[in-house]
């Protein structure tokens, strides 16, 4: 008998109809904020066709009331894991980690927890381990520790092995890539593991941002790049309201080069293109000129 995911698709999980996409979009906002416009259709129907099929679900009707009515925290779990994007490689947007660089340099910090950054959409890990490599090369053994969160468990679990392809590494410089990463052998040929070193001082925990239960203490730094942009304007304003009491008096807050939160926040000022800072506190990092 052949394997569910290698059968043709029945032609009621080819196309959503318009009730059945309301359906979804509806939970899907309400369980992580995104929203998802009506030129996402087809691409819900890819992403969740071949698990409604494996569980022997005839139509998204029946796959929807299966969600609803047994509640399965564990299908609702791997749904957001299908549905949600996560685009990402080492050193994306390599000018913040310049500033995550000079930030780290030039501010002393009292706290025992030492300098502390939030990679709050981490995705597989690449972000917290490139700010994991910026902070052990400038600040060495004093304290430091990187937190990456993320709503999908599975990408989650990536991070947490520190485990990639070596085609995912190009933008790292080659003295961090020696310093930092292993190389596999035999079976493990064409892979990369970060040192166990560096895998120590990063922690990767689930969150939700519409409600970061799990995350504890302040950080200097907040990484939420290229994610506001799934998200509408009021969206928005909860995220980055939620993020706030996690940042430092003194902290900044990094979203993507495309991204603005103009409109969003007045606890925020514009210190730099992307980079923001907490509206009463001095801008303590300055540009290289």
């Amino acid at each position: 008998m052949a394997h569910p995911l290698c059968m043709p698709l029945p032609p009621l999980l080819t196309k959503l109809s318009g009730k059945e996409f309301a359906a979804f979009q509806t939970l899907i906002f309400q369980m992580t904020g995104i929203s998802l416009s009506q030129a996402k259709k087809d691409l819900l129907v890819g992403r969740l066709a071949r698990r409604v099929q494996a569980l022997g679900c005839k139509s998204f009707t029946e796959y929807f009331d299966y969600l609803m009515k047994r509640k399965n925290a564990g299908e609702l779990q791997a749904m957001i894991n299908l549905v949600t994007t996560n685009e990402t490689y080492f050193f994306r947007e390599p000018r913040h980690f310049d500033f995550l660089q000079q930030c780290a340099a030039q501010r002393p910090r009292q706290n025992r927890d030492g300098f502390r950054v939030w990679s709050a959409a981490a995705s597989s890990g690449e972000e917290a381990y490139t700010a994991a490599m910026v902070l052990a090369e400038t600040l060495g053994q004093r304290p430091w520790e990187v937190v990456g969160t993320d709503i999908s468990t599975k990408v989650l679990a990536t991070a947490q092995g520190g485990h990639y392809p070596l085609t995912r590494t190009e933008g790292i410089p080659l003295s961090l890539l020696r310093k930092y990463c292993r190389k596999g052998i035999r079976e493990q040929d064409g892979t990369l593991l970060v040192t166990k070193e560096l895998r120590q001082r990063v922690q990767f925990l689930h969150c939700n941002l519409l409600a970061p239960a799990s995350v504890t203490g302040q950080f200097d730094v907040i990484l939420i790049r290229n994610l506001l942009i799934y998200f509408n304007l009021e969206t928005k304003k909860k995220v980055i309201a939620n993020l706030l009491p996690f940042l430092r008096e003194d902290g900044y807050l990094i979203v993507g080069h495309s991204e603005s939160l103009k409109g969003v926040t007045q606890a925020l000022v514009q210190h730099l293109p992307s980079i923001y800072r907490r509206a009463s506190s001095l801008p303590l990092v300055r540009p290289k000129v």
